[in-house]
């Protein structure tokens, strides 16, 4: 039996002690990156990913049904133009913004990024907007 485990001691070195293969080459035995440089290399590429899901603009169901009933919908110019107004709104401290753009208004929470309504021009007219601590217009 100690032979065995002497045998097995000589084989299988943890990871990262002299005498390892990947410990002297970085390299796993089949001649690739080891497990640990992989793994430093997807925790660069993870937070980029998840900044570009935060920054994503969400619209609510109660939205996307106000859009679709008054006939409103954006172009991927006029999403940028409301993502920037939203990252402006962001950097002041707001809240809850109100959005002013060409031909529709639009509620957003800001720390979550979503859109809460939509309304058009019609709409706007002597129109009461309560909770909200922003307005920027586009």
């Amino acid at each position: 039996m100690a032979e065995i485990r002497a045998n097995m001691n000589s084989i299988i070195s943890p990871v990262g002690t002299p005498g390892g293969a990947s410990a002297n080459r970085g390299l796993d035995k089949a001649g690739g990156p080891s497990f640990k440089e992989t793994l430093g290399e997807l925790s660069k590429v993870a937070p980029k990913t998840a900044d570009l899901a935060a920054k994503a603009l969400r619209f609510s169901n109660h939205a996307v049904e106000r859009m679709r009933s008054r006939g409103i919908s954006y172009s991927p110019e006029q999403m940028a133009g409301l993502e920037r107004a939203i990252d402006k709104a962001a950097s002041k401290g707001a809240k809850e913004t109100l959005v002013l753009a060409d031909d529709s208004a639009l509620i957003v929470s800001v720390n979550n990024r979503t859109v809460v309504t939509v309304m058009d021009k019609a709409a706007l007219k002597e129109n009461v907007f309560t909770n909200i601590d922003s307005t920027v217009v586009l």
